[in-house]
């Protein structure tokens, strides 16, 4: 088993993890434990990509359909005198 120490712990977030334990009926070391299981054994949600985020968070409301403009070839480079 590892240890970990975690220094400069403000009053307020200490205060709030005794009672927490307290409420639980653990000590705050097992308090701490299972706030890091519970925090880090929950499957993260990894996207490729901005669009598909906004993809997924938009969904339900449905997808609209947008007729796109024809697109131009490559314009040719301007040839500027010296």
């Amino acid at each position: 088993m590892a240890t970990l120490t975690i220094r400069q712990l403000d009053e307020r977030t200490k205060t709030r993890l005794r009672v927490r334990a307290a409420h639980h009926g653990r000590s705050m070391e097992e308090e701490a434990r299972e706030i890091l299981r519970s925090a880090l054994g929950a499957p993260v949600a990894t996207r490729s990509n901005l669009a598909d985020a906004v993809r997924h968070r938009f969904r339900e409301l449905g997808g609209v359909e947008l007729e796109l403009p024809q697109r131009d070839g490559v314009r040719q480079t301007p040839e500027l005198a010296e």
